[in-house]
């Protein structure tokens, strides 16, 4: 899904949280983000500092040096920032029907985040699981050795995404 990987790359972490900013929301909702800001202010009691921060000078330094685009993005005020609960509460306070369709997909990226980051956490707990099995018990015998890596090799090839294109003839 296109729009999930947009907005996979518009969630970052920040203090531990994974969040998304107010000018790429206002971008997603299609609002200005002093309109999403007043909306915001507007219902401040329903975004307690779980669901919404403001980021320090630093921390939005730091995070425009790790991007080209936000290098030109200059305001006045840093950035808030609104965690996955912020953002299902900006339903309650924007109610466009493209924030209601905006949400629901943000809201399917972050649950598809949260569950690759489980299935990625069991997947290395098997492997390393694996590797001191192999180590205890074929360290005496290279040949072995040598078969858990060519198999683990094998199970990495097959995790990288295949390329879709054509394949140009040579006549």
């Amino acid at each position: 899904m296109n729009e999930t990987i947009q907005i996979k790359n518009l969630i970052h972490t920040i203090r531990g949280h994974r969040v998304m900013l107010d000018s790429d929301l206002a971008l997603l909702y299609e609002v200005e983000t002093k309109a999403l800001n007043q909306a915001v202010k507007r219902n401040l009691r329903r975004f307690p500092s779980n669901f919404m921060f403001q980021l320090s000078k630093d921390e939005w330094l730091n995070l425009r040096s790790q991007f080209v685009t936000f290098k030109y993005d200059v305001r006045k005020y840093t950035p808030y920032a609104f965690t996955e609960q912020g953002v299902a509460m900006l339903s309650s306070v924007l109610r466009s029907e493209k924030a209601i369709q905006i949400n629901i997909q943000i809201m399917n990226t972050f649950v598809q985040m949260r569950q690759w980051a489980v299935e990625s956490k069991d997947i290395s707990q098997r492997l390393t699981e694996l590797e001191h099995y192999f180590i205890k018990h074929c360290k005496d015998n290279e040949q072995d050795v040598r078969k858990l890596y060519e198999a683990i090799a094998l199970l990495m090839d097959r995790t990288k995404p295949t390329k879709i294109g054509f394949v140009k003839d040579d006549d």
